[in-house]
């Protein structure tokens, strides 16, 4: 797919994703010549953004690792999942525990059709294309409830996912609606953007250009400020 000869039906090349700029931060191959324009554009403002997603993906795993060793967790619903790579949420976690489930969640339709290829023959985890701005339809998804018992812990990861939500989309009360729907003895993990304000003013500006750069091209992206 890097030399963009066959997108699957329904996914316009020529616009941007986040899925796959992320896919190519993290050396991925499913992604096109609009998505690399972005992540190109996005690394001459921070030459250090591929680290980050790896270093993003890393706590991912890590987090995965603990709740199924250290906490018991064998069941997780991954909102804003991306497009699939290697060390996925399902792969960690079955590695720990092989009944573990997962149901990872992505509004890009080039995830639901790569995540179903991928996950034909698991049996372990499954896809639905949702939207995080709409919580009840993903809590209420058929996918959702087959995979997932809502009477046990779950594991909501909200990876690289909040900082798509502006203000006026109320990203609280999206991820409150979410974890309130957990049963006693869940666990949250959330990633975001950050802006690190006055201590580091560089990085701070830096921070504010690469928000710039994702709002005109993907139409969402920002830093939440923090020391």
């Amino acid at each position: 797919m890097t030399r963009d000869k066959a997108a699957p039906a329904g996914i316009d090349p020529t616009i941007p994703s986040v899925a796959r700029v992320y896919d190519f931060f993290l050396g991925g191959k499913d992604n096109f010549e609009a998505d690399r324009k972005v992540a190109e554009h996005a690394l001459r403002i921070t030459p250090d953004g591929p680290a980050a997603g790896q270093a993003n993906r890393a706590f991912l795993r890590r987090v995965i690792r603990y709740l199924v060793t250290e906490a018991g967790i064998d069941q997780f619903l991954d909102i804003g999942s991306g497009l699939p790579t290697q060390g996925n949420v399902h792969e960690v976690a079955t590695e720990q525990n092989p009944k573990a489930q997962v149901v990872y969640v992505d509004n890009d339709p080039i995830v639901l059709t790569h995540g179903r290829a991928l996950l034909a023959a698991e049996g372990t985890a499954t896809v639905i294309q949702a939207d995080i701005r709409e919580p009840q339809a993903i809590l209420n998804h058929p996918d959702a409830r087959r995979f997932l018992d809502f009477d046990r812990p779950i594991g909501l990861l909200l990876f690289a996912i909040l900082h798509h939500l502006g203000d006026d989309e109320d990203p609280k009360a999206v991820a409150a609606a979410l974890i309130d729907a957990l049963p006693s003895g869940s666990y949250v993990a959330i990633s975001h953007f950050r802006d690190p304000g006055d201590r580091d003013p560089e990085g701070s500006r830096k921070a504010r250009e690469v928000e710039r750069v994702f709002n005109e091209s993907l139409g969402t992206g920002r830093a939440g400020a923090g020391g």
